[in-house]
């Protein structure tokens, strides 16, 4: 064997190692980050866990993962908040369409993969606009967005963001809205951030084989 002909082999071998290297690192870096607490099934669970998670395995598009993965360690909070998240999603006085735009503000805000994951299809179904939806995605303010959306993406913005209401929103809010309404939307928009806050603490991801909705590099 020549010299050459050893480089040429080489050379090979090293372009070949490289490409899977660099195909690795792209897998790697595409691929949802492991989550910090294992993940349970109804089989694993405790006594003081079981009523809880019976009761998210009726609800949850994401089955007990989600928040409800790192909310099972502390069952009894749990509890409290599958109750308070019970209320929001089906029996607050907002209408739905307006309660899924806001979960998904708050959950674009947050750049949450499981709430966008689980809200956006929801707030589709619920009459939002699927153009709405895709413009808040990319980090727009929606254009053709109806009187209550418009109020919504403006009064739960300014909540989250200045952490005040504008005199003029809520104005706005009281032409639109009744008492009750406000502050379920104003509980609606700080509960979802407390969900936001448990999936990022737990680097919770969708469920395995599910698409990420903010890809890598993505704002």
């Amino acid at each position: 064997m020549t010299v050459s002909t050893t480089f040429v082999r080489l050379s090979a071998a090293a372009a070949v190692a490289l490409g899977a290297a660099q195909a690795g690192a792209a897998d790697s870096a595409a691929a949802p980050p492991a989550a910090r607490f294992p993940a349970l099934t109804m089989e694993q669970l405790n006594p003081y866990q079981k009523p809880l998670g019976e009761q998210i395995m009726k609800v949850s598009s994401v089955g007990l993962g989600g928040p409800y993965n790192p909310l099972l360690r502390s069952p009894i909070m749990g509890q409290r908040m599958f109750d308070l998240l019970y209320y929001l999603r089906w029996n607050s006085s907002v209408p739905l369409r307006l309660n899924e735009f806001a979960i998904l503000i708050i959950g674009r805000q947050w750049r949450s993969q499981v709430e966008w994951y689980a809200h956006a299809p929801l707030a589709i179904r619920a009459g939002l606009s699927a153009d709405t939806v895709a413009e808040l995605k990319a980090q727009k303010r929606p254009s053709n967005m109806q009187p209550d959306e418009a109020l919504v993406y403006d009064f739960v913005t300014e909540l989250s963001t200045a952490h005040k209401v504008s005199d003029a929103t809520f104005a706005r809010a009281r032409q639109l809205l009744s008492e009750q309404q406000i502050v379920d939307l104003t509980t609606i928009s700080g509960t979802y951030v407390t969900v936001a806050m448990i999936l990022a603490m737990a680097e919770e991801s969708v469920p395995a084989g599910k698409e990420l909705p903010f890809k890598a590099g993505e704002p």
